[in-house]
């Protein structure tokens, strides 16, 4: 693996890095966008103006918006934006997680009606997969959808911990559409106005006080014909190309997203006691070494991704490495700075925003039993409800509860 720029890179990282140093002014502040309809504005218009200079989908097909490049281009975009020290897109979840979906799974049409709207930031979108009783086991959802006698449908149910839902136009939601059939196969995606009538979004504040997710209820809302992404009753298969592009992009683009050894190092040396204190250097080396790993762990991802690789399940990993090295970073910080660390600024926003995205893309639990058992190919954990219609599995845990 070389990791030097190609001649054509270096060229395009000096494109990149001159159009940011003369468009920095116009980007908006770092983060708390939750209900600040203001920051959201300028957020949105920060990546209409990256979108409009390429930078944006760097790696979707031309024929859909995108740049048509390579995924070590879309790196050395996010490296430019760290180092010059600029938000990046507003609407990752769509631009990174649900985009790339509807272009896998999505029909023509649903193609050219989304995906240059979601680009451009006039149209955010947000995923609706997780549910109360329904997170790591995400074949569990009771969220239903049943069909229209015109060939639309009627959804009802609940979605929970949704990202950006309060500003969202869009979602992707994942509902049961067969009660008799097997959890994994009875399932189905569809594209959800969020302003649709029966849409009701509650937002749920963080320690932080911004209302990082939302719970998202559903009372007979009616979806037109055609909402469909991918095949009825194919869903799963859906979900799953959706979680796969949802952990490489929170795994591989830690860089991208400011979880660096060197932005915490600077944190710490301002601070002539702690940079002197053996236990501090120790507890700062472990947590460079693995976000150094992880750096190269994810060069090597994306050097299968330019060779037309599919990263398998081990991707997991680099997120669950992630954000339990940006945590203890956290951590380091506000044990060396005090607790005016946690009142305000950058680290207090890190500090209190990291723990949700522990369960992002599937909790640290379930993506170790999935590494272990695909990669490692170590025994399965026992699986009772393989196969079992989902409906005689809620009437079972219902006689349970009854009992």
């Amino acid at each position: 693996m070389d990791l030097n720029d190609t001649p054509e890179q270096a060229a395009y990282r000096s494109e990149v890095r001159a159009w940011l140093d003369a468009n920095a002014s116009h980007a908006p502040r770092e983060r708390g966008t939750g209900d600040d309809t203001e920051n959201v504005a300028a957020h949105r218009a920060w990546q209409r103006r990256l979108a409009e200079a390429g930078y944006v989908g760097v790696t979707w097909p031309a024929e859909h918006g995108g740049g048509g490049r390579g995924p070590l281009e879309h790196v050395i975009v996010n490296q430019e934006i760290a180092r010059k020290g600029v938000p990046g897109i507003l609407d990752v979840i769509g631009v990174g997680m649900l985009g790339p979906t509807i272009i896998a799974q999505g029909t023509d049409e649903q193609k050219q009606r989304y995906l240059g709207p979601m680009l451009h930031g006039d149209e955010v979108w947000c995923q609706l997969f997780s549910e109360p009783a329904a997170g790591s086991d995400l074949a569990g959802i009771q969220c239903r959808a049943k069909r229209d006698d015109d060939g639309g449908w009627r959804i009802t149910g609940q979605k929970v911990w949704t990202t950006n839902a309060q500003f969202s136009a869009y979602g992707l939601l994942l509902a049961r559409t067969d009660q008799d059939a097997a959890k994994h196969k009875g399932l189905t995606m569809f594209i959800v106005p969020m302003d649709a009538p029966g849409v009701t979004i509650v937002p749920l504040r963080q320690i932080s006080g911004e209302p990082e997710f939302n719970e998202v209820f559903f009372d007979d809302v009616r979806l037109d014909p055609g909402s469909e992404v991918g095949a009825v009753n194919g869903g799963w298969g859906v979900a799953l190309t959706t979680l796969m592009f949802e952990r490489l992009t929170i795994g591989a683009g830690s860089e991208g997203m400011g979880y660096r050894a060197d932005r915490f190092a600077v944190a710490l040396a301002g601070d002539e006691a702690a940079s002197a204190d053996s236990e501090v250097r120790h507890a700062f080396g472990e947590l460079a070494t693995e976000l150094l790993a992880l750096r190269f762990t994810g060069y090597r991802l994306l050097t299968a991704l330019s060779r037309g690789q599919i990263p398998g399940p081990e991707a997991g990993l680099g997120k669950v490495t992630a954000v339990n090295a940006a945590i203890k970073a956290g951590d380091l910080i506000a044990d060396v700075l005090g607790p005016d660390t946690l009142a305000e600024g950058e680290w207090a926003d890190l500090i209190s925003f990291l723990p949700g995205l522990k369960s992002a893309g599937g909790t640290e639990e379930i993506l170790r039993n999935t590494i272990g058992e695909r990669v490692l190919g170590l025994p399965p954990e026992p699986r009772l409800d393989k196969g079992i219609p989902f409906s005689e599995l809620r009437a079972k845990e219902r006689q349970e509860v009854k009992a």
